[in-house]
């Protein structure tokens, strides 16, 4: 069913928006991020073709990229966005068919020497945008900021290109971002969620582990994992942030006694915001992978009946409380789902600490949209081939039924929601490359055989482009 469910949604997109970045799929139109576009769809739905064997959309898909596809536009595009989708998409493909394609590996060199320009900046720290033809770091007049996840989740894209093409220029920019961000003060191994590019240091006190925070934590660990280990300061950077997460950030909600991350603000740096978004689901999943290294483990908060079936080594204390924790938080993202009758999660989700009150969640009006998101659905299966306790398979089959049921497009396609918390939802007419790229492929993963897709040998990257391992030159 969930390829019939990507054929849903990418028969509509080729029918209606073909080589546009994105889909509305109620008014059956396309949409570019700049006049041009760069069918960041297509390029961020190919891998998942791969995976799902369709092999007729993928060459025409692949055959857009080559033929029509040109990075030569006078136009400004966020460097993360771009990296994540466009350039982990395009060399996932070209792993995932047999690393044969050289005309791929030319379009991500191509574009990765154009992004190379947005760590021209003062301090080495990469603009948040770009223009592709200038290769100029954000516009002269606009001096921004970039985010920290934006700066530090473009690393394993760029160090794989690296390994693949032996320009050892891709690798250097972003370890001299790394580098840099490694020696900043921190607090307790947590960062604030903006850097300036001109003076090289954090901006602002906010510290979350959701938007703009979150993958910064999430490529400490692949960074590790991605050279097999041997880049041992990204493991010590991580589980010091975990320390950090559990010492500062985390909190329990009254009366079920949920576990959940709130957040640090500028509005009231010395107390906890006691609000967790959507986003911050990814790290069960990043947990669990932390502790185990993708190695099977039982499951610490379910119990499984043919948990003992399988061997296993036993972890350490600071694994074995990180897996539980994992599948703590995402027994409460979980509750995010099931707390609206649609059984789909909003963005943001406040929980309550107060004792004297009878409930755990709410969600403000403005946050209660759902926009397709995979991090919960990444969660489950990475602790389903992990655990290999069927909980995780079955949660994540209710909430494909969930997604079928309500963003469902008759006409083709799948649509974000409005309004999550009511039956009938209220539609928002979009359907995000990420549905497509991430949610769909986990769904995939997730009812897939155990021996397809070995997460102990491949990374994926935070646009669930996967990438193997390797060893540094």
């Amino acid at each position: 069913m969930v390829v019939k469910a990507f054929k849903h949604a990418w028969s509509a997109y080729e029918r209606d928006a073909w080589g546009m970045d994105e889909y509305f799929p109620i008014r059956k139109e396309g949409h570019n991020f700049v006049p041009k576009g760069f069918g960041f769809t297509i390029i961020d739905s190919m891998d998942t073709m791969v995976l799902m064997g369709l092999e007729e959309e993928y060459q025409k898909a692949r055959d857009w990229v080559v033929n029509e596809l040109t990075f030569a536009q006078d136009e400004y595009l966020n460097v993360f966005e771009t990296t994540i989708r466009v350039l982990g998409g395009i060399l996932s493909s070209h792993f995932l068919t047999g690393s044969h394609d050289q005309i791929l590996i030319d379009k991500a060199t191509d574009l990765a020497d154009r992004l190379m320009g947005s760590f021209g900046t003062k301090s080495g720290i990469p603009g948040a945008s770009l223009n592709l033809i200038t290769r100029q770091p954000y516009p002269p007049e606009n001096r921004e900021l970039t985010s920290t996840s934006e700066a530090t989740t473009i690393q394993l894209e760029f160090k794989y290109l690296s390994h693949i093409t032996n320009q050892t220029k891709y690798f250097d920019a972003v370890e001299k971002v790394n580098d840099m961000v490694e020696k900043l003060p921190k607090i307790e191994g947590l960062v604030p969620i903006f850097l300036d590019p001109e003076t090289g240091g954090f901006s602002g006190v906010d510290i979350r582990l959701g938007s703009r925070g979150d993958s910064y934590y999430e490529y400490l660990l692949k960074q590790y994992l991605l050279t097999d280990g041997e880049e041992p300061n990204f493991r010590r950077m991580y589980d010091l942030s975990i320390e950090g997460m559990k010492k500062v950030l985390l909190r329990k909600t009254y009366p079920t006694g949920y576990l959940f991350f709130g957040e640090i603000t500028t509005y009231n740096p010395k107390s906890i915001s006691p609000q967790m978004d959507h986003l911050v689901c990814f790290l069960g999943g990043t947990l669990a992978l932390g502790a185990t290294g993708g190695k099977f483990h039982p499951s610490l908060l379910h119990k499984s009946p043919d948990s003992n079936m399988h061997k296993y080594n036993p972890l350490s204390r600071f694994d074995e409380e990180a897996l539980l924790l994992g599948e703590h938080l995402t027994e409460t993202c979980w509750a995010t789902y099931t707390m609206h009758p649609t059984k789909l999660a909003s963005e943001i989700t406040v929980f309550n600490t107060d004792q004297n009150n009878n409930y755990d969640t709410y969600v403000k009006p403005a946050d209660v949209h759902n926009l397709l998101r995979p991090e919960t659905i990444e969660s489950l299966f990475i602790l389903y081939r992990i655990t290999k306790n069927p909980i995780y398979r079955e949660r994540g089959w209710e909430m494909f039924l969930a997604f079928e049921t309500h963003c469902k497009v008759e006409t083709g396609g799948y649509t974000s929601l409005k309004d999550s918390s009511v039956v009938p939802p209220i539609l928002d007419d979009k359907m995000e490359t990420f549905f497509l790229a991430e949610t769909l492929k986990y769904f995939y993963l997730l009812f897939s055989s155990e021996d397809f897709f070995d997460i102990e040998k491949l990374v994926l990257n935070t646009e669930a482009h996967p990438l193997p391992k390797f060893n540094l030159k």
